[in-house]
């Protein structure tokens, strides 16, 4: 996904490195550093016993640290709509979190007799929440430091797409081993027929490249959604998209969701629809203005 971003940014975005950026290398390297540590936490998460549903919920708690950091570092203040939209997604995420650490089950090819030893297996899922909380706050200060950038410099989503991809590349080289190793699982994957082009590919392959392609429609949508609408519309979107990713990850992969967890998932949208206001959007679109807010709009 980096390289497949970068290479296109670099034909098109900076015209083979004949259009000079608009912010600054040092702002952006500032940024990809933050990106590119919520990234590997995240993607490393998944080996440390973490399913792909619980991953999903925790993330989608992006809006809790988003608030706190907003807090304690631009001194923001908020209603109280704001607080219990938060408290409801805080609950919902501990709630998943208690019931699937309850179930926790080791991820890892077993390698001998003690890999499922339940004491070893919860001390690696342990850490893998403390790096999904670890990437959670991570990309909330990058949002910030991102908006801080855009006031600055204006907004420039395709530049800010390629550079924050490029720039990460040289990092990845820390991560060799880990990804020739997925490479090997990856090649060695039960080959899947191609129609219509007639050779056949690993399936491993097959759906990384599906991911790749839709993962850049995804964030390329969402750089371009940041300068087109506010921010809590963007989380808005980003929300629901992952809440729908959940839903088809609990179908598709089997993945086992207790009542318990339907409770916290619901507690997590509803927040996410409080705490961005829809409601009372979508009542004002169906009913009309009121009558103090066409007094405030002819005052302005």
């Amino acid at each position: 996904q980096f390289l497949l971003i970068a290479v296109e940014g670099f034909l098109f975005t900076s015209k083979c490195g004949t259009v000079r950026p608009r912010i600054g290398l040092k702002d952006y390297t500032i940024l990809v550093v933050m990106f590119f540590v919520a990234s590997v936490c995240n993607n490393y998460a998944f080996d440390f016993n973490i399913p792909m549903p619980l991953h999903m919920i925790f993330r989608a708690g992006s809006l809790i640290a988003n608030m706190v950091m907003g807090i304690l570092i631009l001194k923001k203040r908020y209603d109280f709509s704001k607080y219990l939209s938060v408290g409801m997604i805080t609950a919902g995420i501990v709630m998943c979190t208690i019931v699937s650490g309850s179930r926790v089950e080791s991820t890892q090819v077993r390698k001998g007799d003690g890999d499922d030893d339940p004491v070893t297996v919860f001390f690696w899922w342990t850490l893998g929440i403390a790096l999904l909380t670890l990437a959670l706050f991570v990309s909330a200060r990058m949002g910030l430091y991102q908006e801080v950038l855009y006031k600055r410099y204006g907004k420039h989503p395709k530049e800010a797409l390629f550079y924050t991809h490029l720039l990460p590349l040289p990092f990845f080289a820390l991560l060799a081993g880990n990804i020739w190793e997925h490479l090997q699982l990856a090649n060695a994957s039960p080959l899947q027929p191609i129609p219509v082009v007639g050779f056949s590919l690993p399936i491993t392959w097959i759906y990384l490249i599906g991911n790749v392609l839709t993962q850049y429609v995804c964030i390329s949508s969402v750089y371009v959604l940041t300068t087109e609408c506010s921010s809590l519309t963007v989380t808005l979107v980003v929300t629901l998209r992952k809440f729908v990713s959940l839903l088809f990850s609990i179908v598709y992969f089997s993945n086992p969701f207790t009542l318990h967890h339907w409770i916290g998932t619901l507690l997590v949208f509803l927040g996410t629809i409080i705490f961005t206001e829809v409601a009372g959007k979508v009542w004002v679109a169906l009913t009309g203005p009121t009558k103090d807010s066409k007094v405030a709009k002819k005052a302005n």
